[in-house]
């Protein structure tokens, strides 16, 4: 596995695109991406191994027409298919999806510059970060598990509060 950079897009967003989950789905029985090598797996180096981060992303700021919202949204959503699921009214929107990184910090950085990177390319509100929740997969789990996880996914895509 490979070092992950802060502001590096997502190892396999580049010409490929990438299949959302549902909360609570199982990412396959492989093995874990933030387990240590064992039999049949080589360590590679001392470079440590990415892992998966639940994001949650909260926006807001002065009121914009749904239409356009939800049409920036949807546009985010297309250029970077990594996006599992987004709500929004018009004056706050909540932008969830799985990163892949070494460390909740790198994870964090990317989260943060997501909107603003992005806000002229999709046309997105000239809002502003009021909130991030970065949790490891265990944890996201773990939540579901015991009832108090985040609202499901499902469906995937963009829609009103």
């Amino acid at each position: 596995m490979r070092r992950v950079r802060p502001g590096a897009l997502p190892r396999g967003t580049v010409g490929r695109t990438l299949t959302s989950v549902g909360a609570g789905a199982d990412f396959g029985t492989g093995p874990e991406p933030d387990q240590a090598p064992g039999p049949g797996r080589e360590a590679h180096g001392s470079r440590e191994a990415s892992r998966l981060w639940h994001i949650t992303l909260s926006v807001s700021g002065a009121e914009t027409p749904l239409q356009e919202v939800r049409r920036g949204l949807e546009q985010l959503a297309h250029d970077h298919p990594f996006l599992l699921t987004s709500r929004y009214a018009n004056d706050h929107a909540e932008i969830r999806y799985w990163e892949e990184a070494r460390d909740l910090h790198d994870a964090a950085a990317v989260a943060l510059r997501l909107w603003g990177e992005h806000r002229s390319t999709s046309k997105l509100p000239p809002w502003e970060i009021v909130g991030l929740e970065v949790i490891d997969r265990e944890t996201y789990h773990q939540r579901i598990a015991e009832g108090y996880g985040p609202p499901p996914a499902a469906p995937v895509g963009v829609h009103p509060y």
